[in-house]
């Protein structure tokens, strides 16, 4: 089935990642093999920790697949909360990052040399966009208003090493989370939202390709007269 299909191909991304990241250091797999006379290296060594951490995680992710029961029905909040649920455990087995974790680690990689206020903002901007997020608040703009008052004082552009001139940023950034409602006790609240959003999500691609495959199935020649059956009394585990 497509869920299992995208398994396979998210594990396949994570080994070419892998790949990319150590490509100065990799080595043919042939040398893997029991009979390869010459010494392990320290890049074979690490390709091989590659491959079997990420066949590790993906083992990881299967064996709990087949054990928990998934009803794609993006519709209803129930079948999409135990979605999420069974999501976050395959995360905390398999050491993966949450969807709030992958977005933090984004910025701080995407951010780290931006010298510049305007355009770290432009780039969380962008980062937002990317990841489907949507600023129903149009905390954005309120931020970059902030950013034009602070720098129309400053009579400069405001880097971030500016120490005071961020401090005059930030409490600007307060006062917004306060108009706004947001409260930093509540971001835990907020993760759980947006994985739950993300859960509905794909949900959503899960039922469209098993609405396509079954549509596919149906023109052939021996399945013509036969009914198809509702999405959500599909069981996954008996596709994985």
């Amino acid at each position: 089935m497509a869920f299992s299909s995208r398994l396979l191909s998210k594990s396949r991304q994570l080994c070419g990642n892998g790949f990319i990241l150590q490509q100065e250091r990799v080595i043919p797999v042939r040398y893997f093999v029991k009979e390869a006379s010459r010494p392990v290296l320290k890049g074979d060594e690490m390709l091989k920790n590659i491959f079997l951490d990420v066949k590790k995680k993906f083992e990881t992710a299967l064996g709990i697949l087949r054990k928990e029961k998934i009803t794609i029905d993006p519709e209803d909040p129930a079948a999409v909360s135990q979605y999420a649920k069974v999501m976050k455990t395959i995360r905390e087995k398999a050491d993966l990052f949450s969807e709030s974790q992958r977005i933090k680690h984004t910025i701080q990689s995407r951010t780290q040399d931006i010298p510049d206020a305007r355009t770290y903002l432009l780039t969380l901007k962008e980062i937002r966009i990317k990841r489907g997020l949507t600023d129903e608040l149009g905390a954005e703009a309120m931020m970059m208003d902030a950013l034009e008052k602070v720098e129309k004082e400053l009579k400069k552009p405001l880097l971030r090493n500016d120490k005071k001139g961020m401090a005059v940023l930030m409490a600007e950034f307060e006062k917004i989370n306060q108009k706004l409602g947001i409260r930093k006790e509540d971001l835990p609240k907020y993760e759980e939202q947006l994985e739950l959003k993300k859960a509905k999500a794909q949900l959503e691609e899960l039922k469209k390709d098993a609405l396509e495959a079954m549509e596919t199935q149906k023109k052939r020649e021996e399945f013509k007269d036969e009914a198809m059956v509702d999405v959500k009394s599909l069981d996954i585990r008996n596709f994985i």
